[in-house]
């Protein structure tokens, strides 16, 4: 069986830090591991328009914003094949066929759903789309048979229902679909990177994210209002490190190499964390020296982002190139789940030959 990735985005704004550390730079170190046969990288515009129906524009900008961030941050379109969700109508027609598989009772139980229903304020009025949003999602991973979704924790639930509509499907109709595995970071500190303020989440509208696209000054300039300690008061003051956001962001980015380029009085982050709990060391320097290294991470990313902004034609021919491959795969998935449900009518030669044998008697 090849090996196969599915993953993507909802293109609802520029794509931030979280993301990098969360999904994106994971995704680059996969496609360049040569260890998977393919994979399929999608903008989720689709369903980000469940929760954005009134506004469309802001998801029709912002496609080509994701698209940039993707490019920028080393997703090569060689490799991985970038397209766009709601250009393929295959995976509309899956997930009319799998909401036969799920009862409502079992969307209301699921953790995720319920979660993003009462962050969004839906309690009163859930709109259909939204509500469907697991169906629609394994329905993107059956279509290209992925073997391998990298997502978060807080992910977990969906990728559970998959499974069990995969489960459900060939137990009826007989082994078409592939039931995915997980792949979590690897790094702890990436499983959910907290915003600036130290909040659990970043979002655009509580203003604490640091995205990929923000210049150096704009970089320094919210890592130096980061929430640290707030019983950190005086440099002598002990510190500490849980819930420190200065901290978590050393623990997603800091590498070995970092200590000689930028604070050579240290020869690692425990030595730092040390020094830190202990009392005698500033938050000023300690923020000093992430901004260096996030500016080590940043540079080359902003480069190359600036580069594709050049040729904006271009970056929309990858996009519709990669969806154009991508639709074919969607197709040929769907094709096999309509004959296995046996409504493959004008392809079926034995039923039409079965019928005619029938009524020529």
């Amino acid at each position: 069986m090849e090996k196969i990735i599915l993953t993507g985005d909802r293109p609802t704004g520029r794509l931030h830090i979280g993301h990098y550390v969360g999904s994106l730079r994971r995704r680059v170190e996969l496609q360049n591991s040569g260890e998977f046969d393919k994979i399929f990288i999608m903008i989720a515009d689709a369903q980000a328009l469940t929760d954005n129906f009134d506004n469309p524009e802001k998801i029709r900008q912002n496609i080509l914003e994701v698209a940039l961030d993707y490019l920028s941050c080393g997703l090569d379109p060689t490799k991985s094949n970038l397209f766009i969700q709601s250009q393929i109508s295959e995976l509309t027609e899956l997930t009319f066929y799998y909401m036969n598989l799920v009862t409502v009772s079992r969307l209301q139980r699921n953790p995720t759903v319920k979660s993003e229903i009462q962050m969004r304020n839906f309690e009163a009025s859930i709109p259909v789309g939204f509500f469907n949003y697991p169906i629609s999602q394994a329905a993107d991973i059956t279509a290209f048979k992925a073997t391998v979704v990298p997502v978060g924790e807080d992910q977990l639930p969906m990728i559970e229902q998959t499974r069990e509509i995969v489960r459900k499907f060939n137990s009826i109709y007989g082994e078409v679909l592939v039931e995915p595995d997980v792949l979590l970071p690897d790094n702890q500190a990436c499983l959910r990177l907290p915003g600036t303020d130290g909040k659990a989440k970043m979002s655009k509208s509580l203003g604490n994210c640091i995205y990929l696209a923000d210049d150096p000054k704009e970089v320094q300039k919210k890592i130096m209002s980061m929430y640290t300690d707030p019983l950190h008061i005086q440099v002598s003051d002990p510190g500490h490190l849980e819930g420190n956001t200065a901290f978590i962001y050393l623990d997603a980015f800091c590498k070995p190499e970092h200590f000689a380029e930028f604070w050579p009085e240290y020869a690692n982050l425990d030595e730092v964390k040390e020094h830190y709990t202990r009392g005698g060391l500033g938050d000023v320097k300690v923020k000093k020296f992430l901004n260096k290294i996030m500016e080590s991470e940043l540079a080359p990313i902003r480069a190359r982002r600036k580069e594709y902004e050049k040729d904006i034609p271009m970056v929309y021919d990858i996009l519709k190139e990669g969806t154009e491959r991508a639709r074919e795969v969607a197709a040929k998935t769907l094709d096999e789940v309509k004959a296995a449900m046996k409504i493959n009518y004008f392809d079926d030669a034995s039923l039409i030959a079965e019928q005619a044998k029938r009524y020529a008697k």
